[in-house]
């Protein structure tokens, strides 16, 4: 009782079975293994495990299966995940290798390591060492070198994520000319000089000040720099406000986002859909699907994805709510840069 035959076709994702049994055992949640009339219990990554209960659900649930997150699906396999962060990133205590694992285990078409690059972070104390300085010398050659460790199961390309502000334009400008990154995001993290990860960005202003401050900083980045291929989680200080999305609204916003789509759409920049915004409770992505759509009847066709994971088990969250989002908005295709080179990949 409780356990269900892999068919054939699944059977072949699961390299320790061969010609064997393999089975799914729903009451003791293992995959076990029938050789020579004997049950053999197999340690395999807990992905498998989810993979296979999800499949116990479809074929003998009399309801709709509880589970969502199928990471060996089409929808995996085509997908890829372009904002993604290591222990090359200051918030960040994650090797590359293990991102690149976990990619490899949820059947991802592709990745890029976008770690943080965001010179004058401010500082908690004037004693403190920098934040958020990337090591772009070792960054650059280590990816590149477990990309070809890795190429035969996955695509690994090497990206950046900026943190813009204004008056560092020139030196980003330096940074982005001297190295060749395959993918280059465009952030506001801090806005003069404060960021909204922290409180004190919000002290002597109302939710709807702050938040109307940051999307004004956006504008502001845009007219002194333009090397960058997409805008970051666009309505990323929302993850922070003292009330985060409950009275926040793209119609509330609109005359300035539209203003900033309509600049990025007239600079050829894309937008991302970041599914952080899931992680983070918000029941959105960053922007919201308002944006997103809005960027589309405006005329914007760079669209890429990214978790913004930090931890292996971040990476892809949420994947699954990604291609009925970006339909809805009116996109049948997504955006993978290599080399500063937009590619349009079908959902």
């Amino acid at each position: 009782k409780g356990i269900l035959r892999v068919p054939n076709r699944r059977r072949s994702r699961y390299p320790h079975a061969g010609r064997q049994n393999a089975v799914y055992c729903q009451t003791l949640e293992r995959l076990l293994i029938i050789k020579e009339r004997k049950i053999l219990q197999v340690e395999v990554p807990a992905s498998y495990i989810q993979t296979f209960r999800c499949f116990w659900e479809e074929a003998f649930s009399s309801s709709s299966p509880t589970c969502t997150t199928l990471p060996h699906r089409k929808e995996y396999t085509m997908l890829w995940d372009t904002h993604m962060h290591t222990a090359f990133s200051t918030d960040s205590e994650t090797s590359p290798e293990s991102m690149i694992k976990a990619s490899i285990e949820l059947g991802l078409g592709g990745i890029c390591i976008t770690d943080h690059m965001d010179y004058d972070y401010p500082k908690e104390h004037p004693e403190d060492e920098p934040e958020f300085i990337l090591d772009t010398p070792v960054y650059l050659p280590t990816i590149q070198k477990l990309g070809q460790q890795y190429k035969d199961k996955i695509k690994v390309l090497t990206g950046i994520e900026l943190g813009l502000q204004p008056h560092l334009a020139a030196k980003h400008q330096e940074l982005i000319s001297r190295y060749d990154f395959d993918f280059v995001i465009g952030s506001s993290h801090v806005i003069h000089g404060k960021d909204p990860y922290y409180s004190r960005f919000f002290e002597g202003k109302t939710e709807q000040q702050a938040y109307q401050e940051y999307f004004e900083s956006i504008l502001e980045n845009l007219a002194v720099f333009d090397n960058f291929d997409v805008y970051g989680h666009i309505d990323y200080v929302v993850r922070y406000g003292p009330n985060r999305n409950l009275e926040y609204s793209y119609q509330k916003y609109a005359d300035v986002i539209d203003a900033i789509l309509e600049k990025l759409i007239d600079m050829g920049k894309g937008i991302e859909i970041n599914t952080g915004g899931f992680k983070y409770g918000l029941g959105h992505p960053n922007p919201t699907e308002d944006i997103i759509k809005r960027y589309h009847e405006l005329g914007g066709e760079i669209i890429t994805i990214g978790a913004d994971a930090h931890k292996p088990e971040h990476v892809a969250f949420d994947f699954a709510k990604v291609p009925d989002i970006l339909k809805a908005a009116g996109f049948q295709y997504f955006t993978v840069f290599e080399k500063r080179k937009p590619a349009f990949l079908p959902l």
